[in-house]
């Protein structure tokens, strides 16, 4: 009885849902999406490594020769390697939609070109 008072009551009213993909919202102020280098500004210090706490982020060599492999997959998006990059050579994008059924385009990699 409870059960059918409440689907009339509700029968008329306009749904609450999104019709997603089809309508996409914009992330809120400060959200952490996928983290990008700017290999630029990147001294190469090592730091964004040895603070990630799932090992998402790899670096094969020092310095400004050093490139970096950032694994998507393993990522918790917590941006420790952006808050702690003393260049703030890396930045948190507002992107969100990262799944994909090949691993291999789930790897990043940035070098200096």
């Amino acid at each position: 009885m409870a059960f059918a008072r409440e689907a009339l009551r509700n029968i008329f009213k306009k749904p609450i849902t999104e019709k997603y993909p089809f309508e996409r919202r914009e992330p809120a102020e400060g959200f952490r999406g996928r983290p990008i280098w700017d290999m630029k500004k990147c001294i190469g210090c090592g730091t964004c490594v040895r603070v990630c706490p799932v090992k998402a982020v790899e670096m094969v060599g020092r310095g400004r020769e050093a490139i970096i492999k950032h694994h998507l997959e393993r990522c918790i998006y917590c941006g420790q390697c952006a808050e702690s990059c003393p260049t703030k050579a890396i930045t948190m994008t507002p992107e969100y939609e990262l799944s994909d059924t090949d691993k291999s385009r789930m790897l990043h990699v940035y070098e200096r070109k």
